[in-house]
């Protein structure tokens, strides 16, 4: 029972240390087998017990992702999660750890890295707990949380954008997008936007980002031209909106960055083993 309590807790660790909540699942069943073995008057704190295991559990998985990740065909994107499943959102660090831009900037990171800006910034453990879970001394868990402070905060905007202007942009942009409007999706775009689409070798996508305004308009323009207008909706995804769609015959997911009012980045996810566990009405 007390494990339950906090399994929404140790999934939302996991899926941000990993990115992918399928290997979240494992990693927390896995810390569920452990509890089952331990003496349980021998732990003073569950939930220090707790987030010490999945956290250790998770950086020996994210180790070994990140070769397999290396080999992927196309860019690598982290799965979408709706932000019911995304477990507690309870303060604007837990919020901003889980958006799907931050996920996409944390693959920057090194594992240890990671771990230490999660547990940091969104667990608010202080430096010796987290620490002694990573397995270095506080100093260089300070000198890491702040070498990824510093490198997630070059692909950042200090000012994000409010969840109406979130809304706003996401739905002119799938109104723009949809009516292969070039001239007012070109004008919701950033200067130095940045397309990614992932297909993971199951289907056709672009193997490499797509950068710049025109180019990106272009290219979403040409998808519109050949497949035709699609039928699109807003889903609350990673804590923000994004719109579910579809290109021929196949669903997408496409979620954004804002940084000064326009649309940054563009995460256009196809590959459908990423996309099982998104609940469109």
């Amino acid at each position: 029972m007390e494990f339950e309590e906090h399994r929404p807790m140790l999934l939302g660790l996991a899926y941000r240390l990993l990115g992918s909540m399928w290997d979240a699942e494992d990693v927390v069943q896995e810390a569920w087998l452990r509890w089952q073995g331990v003496e349980r008057s021998e732990i003073k704190e569950p939930r220090a017990f707790l987030l010490t295991v999945v956290s250790r559990l998770a950086l020996d998985q994210l180790r070994s992702a990140r070769v397999r990740r290396e080999a992927y065909t196309g860019p690598w994107l982290p799965e979408p999660v709706m932000t019911s499943e995304a477990g507690p959102l309870d303060t604007a660090e837990l919020r901003d750890t889980v958006s799907y831009a931050t996920l996409h900037l944390m693959e920057r990171l090194s594992p240890p890295e990671r771990a230490v800006f999660v547990l940091r910034e969104a667990f608010e453990l202080p430096y010796d707990q987290v620490a002694q879970i990573v397995g270095t001394s506080v100093a260089n868990a300070r000198q890491l949380h702040r070498r990824a402070s510093v490198r997630l905060a070059q692909g950042r905007d200090r000012f994000q954008p409010s969840a109406a202007d979130h809304v706003e942009l996401v739905t002119k942009f799938m109104e723009a997008a949809s009516g292969g409007d070039l001239a007012a999706l070109t004008e919701l775009l950033h200067e130095d936007v940045v397309a990614y689409t992932d297909g993971g070798g199951k289907l056709r996508a672009a193997l490499r980002p797509i950068l710049g305004r025109r180019k990106v308009a272009d290219f979403l323009v040409g998808l519109r031209n050949k497949y035709g207008p699609a039928e699109a909706q807003v889903l609350d995804v990673n804590g923000h909106p994004a719109i579910w769609t579809r290109v021929a015959r196949y669903r997408q997911l496409v979620a954004f960055d804002i940084q000064d009012g326009r649309i940054k980045e563009i995460y256009s996810i196809l590959n459908p083993d990423k996309l099982t566990r998104l609940t469109p009405a």
